[in-house]
């Protein structure tokens, strides 16, 4: 049997890039011979090893054929006369379709994949990429990875034909979120959004985020003025300031509620923060989005204007957006969802670069409120005769003084 190095690991390489781990294919072998080899099976769709040593992953080459909808719908055949130009054209794009011997260090390239590298270009490496839907959302987080690469045009026209043929609609909750939530964290995962809605899957698979473009904001407060523009800003600035999954996903949904405002309101938005917090929980519920992600973008749509408003605020009002917040129980939380704000502040055509005071005022006033003793605050009010809501009401004023006395509210 012959073993090759292929996908992200010659990809990387050739890009400069570190490589942390490799995947291996197999060619001229069998299940059998493997196990007798000493290598261990994981796969359950089709044949993939352990190697008994370091433990990365060897496939054995196949080929695959289209029997259904959707990404389950495959048929693989994996013999040991497959060969390893066969198994490289069942790939997504070329430049994951390289394979490298390692014992001569030859490429084996039959779809021009460094060729591509060098001009910088994601490009399809047959018409099979239209029968597996996650191909879509795959290059579109490459797109967010490598931000100076550019879809193909032929690339472009067949996933515009997916999504009107509607493969985008038989992909399920699970792989969804899971490109989603790896695009979002890549260095630019505002392309993300634009090669989604460049091929019109963003308005099939989060016709909420997709409705936003097109919908002015006030200038004075936006000079960006569309609200998909600034999204787009908003995530930029994110991966800046490399902010974690929860925060990203947070403000991809913040200003939700501003694509069902009425074209006769507009530029103004009244009470989108309610309608945010609604539609990003229909969101969440679709894809199954994890719950500390559902947590903080609800809490960011509702109270981001809030904090940004936040130096205007007197004592008992700073008390009780902690208390809105949950901050006293989970602090770290609210320093995320301060991050965000601060995102979405900075997420503004000329603003990017913008001081945002809210974020360490409030981070001091909390560790303030924080640090007043509640435990002796409801000793020394229930020793008053106070009962229930009173000795609460007494541990809110005593963290209100505090704020106060330090010249916080």
């Amino acid at each position: 049997m012959r073993t090759y190095v292929v996908g992200g690991a010659v990809r990387d390489r050739l890009l400069g890039l570190p490589v942390n781990d490799r995947d291996w294919v197999v060619v001229g072998s069998t299940p059998e011979a493997m196990l007798a080899a000493g290598y261990t099976p994981v796969g359950r769709d089709f044949p993939v090893f352990l190697h008994p040593r370091t433990h990365e992953e060897y496939a054995l080459a196949r080929t695959e054929r289209k029997s259904g909808r959707g990404y389950h719908g495959f048929v693989f055949q994996a013999a040991p006369d497959v060969t390893i130009e066969q198994d490289l054209a069942r790939r997504d794009l070329t430049i994951n379709a390289i394979a490298e011997d390692p014992a001569t260090g030859a490429l084996i390239d039959p779809f021009q994949g460094q060729r591509d590298l060098q001009q910088r270009v994601l490009r399809h490496v047959s018409e099979a990429f239209a029968e597996d839907p996650v191909r879509l959302l795959r290059l579109a987080r490459f797109a967010a990875r490598f931000a100076d690469f550019e879809v193909a045009p032929e690339t472009a026209v067949l996933m515009r034909r997916m999504v009107d043929d509607g493969e985008v609609d038989a992909l399920v909750p699970e792989r969804v979120w899971q490109e989603l939530s790896r695009g979002l964290m890549e260095p630019r995962p505002d392309r993300m959004l634009q090669v989604l809605r460049g091929c019109g899957a963003l308005a099939r698979l989060l016709p909420e985020v997709d409705r936003l473009w097109g919908v002015p904001q006030p200038a004075e407060h936006h000079p960006e003025i569309d609200t998909g523009a600034h999204l787009l800003l908003v995530l930029r600035v994110a991966a800046r300031l490399q902010a974690p999954l929860t925060v990203r996903y947070a403000l991809l949904c913040h200003d939700l509620g501003k694509g069902s405002t009425p074209p006769a309101e507009w530029p103004r938005h009244i009470a989108h923060e309610a309608r945010s917090v609604k539609i990003a929980q229909q969101v969440a519920e679709r894809w199954r989005v994890p719950n500390e992600c559902r947590e903080l973008a609800a809490q960011a749509a509702r109270e981001h204007g809030n904090i940004h408003r936040s130096g205007a605020l007197n004592a008992a009002s700073l008390v009780r957006l902690f208390d809105r917040c949950d901050a006293w129980r989970r602090p770290q939380r609210f320093a995320e969802l301060l991050l965000a704000c601060e995102c979405d502040a900075r997420g503004r055509l000329g603003r990017e670069e913008d001081a945002y005071p809210p974020r360490q005022r409030l981070q001091q006033a909390l560790a303030l409120a924080r640090a007043v003793d509640t435990a002796q605050v409801a000793a020394r009010a229930a020793a008053q005769g106070h009962r229930g809501p009173a000795i609460g009401r007494a541990v809110q004023q005593a963290r209100a003084q505090a704020l106060a006395d330090a010249g916080l509210g």
